[in-house]
């Protein structure tokens, strides 16, 4: 595991066993967070994505019992200590289409909150801001779930 020297988040791979592992991993990087991260998450269905999302907002002071997956509104906004927006992609076309439907260039104006998004490799070849972090988690069911969290710079 690395630290990276731009902000504390954690990057590298882990391994997590069950649900509270995921839950505990998103809250460690959620209480790393200052505001305008874009947090790209990739996984099967069930692979535990919104698990890790409702850790994160717990660490922002957000009710994870409130978090839900946005499979149907798109758009899930949630105010804690940082304003979160927790945006699905699974029901949109690839592209630039998916970002304009959830109006990802409004939402990346707002430098002070934090943007997750599920299901981002939806997202083809459009252009993020610098601060980005991909976060992969593969293995669904019973089975464990492999975590890998790598930052990127101008995504």
């Amino acid at each position: 595991m690395t630290i990276t020297t731009q902000q504390q988040i954690p990057t590298g791979e882990w391994i997590s066993r069950a649900a509270n592992e995921t839950f505990n991993l998103g809250h460690r990087v959620g209480s790393q967070l200052a505001g305008g991260e874009v947090l790209l998450l990739s996984g099967p269905l069930g692979a535990g994505k919104t698990i890790f999302v409702k850790g994160l907002a717990g660490s922002l002071g957000i009710d994870a019992e409130e978090v839900t997956s946005p499979s149907f509104t798109l758009v899930n906004p949630y105010t804690g200590r940082l304003r979160l927006f927790h945006i699905d992609l699974y029901r949109l076309d690839q592209g630039a289409s998916a970002a304009h439907a959830v109006d990802l260039d409004e939402l990346l104006m707002d430098e002070q909150a934090v943007i997750v998004i599920e299901w981002a490799e939806r997202l083809g070849r459009y252009h993020l801001p610098a601060n980005v972090w991909r976060i992969t988690i593969s293995g669904d069911g019973d089975e464990s779930r492999e975590i890998s969290i790598a930052g990127e710079t101008g995504a």
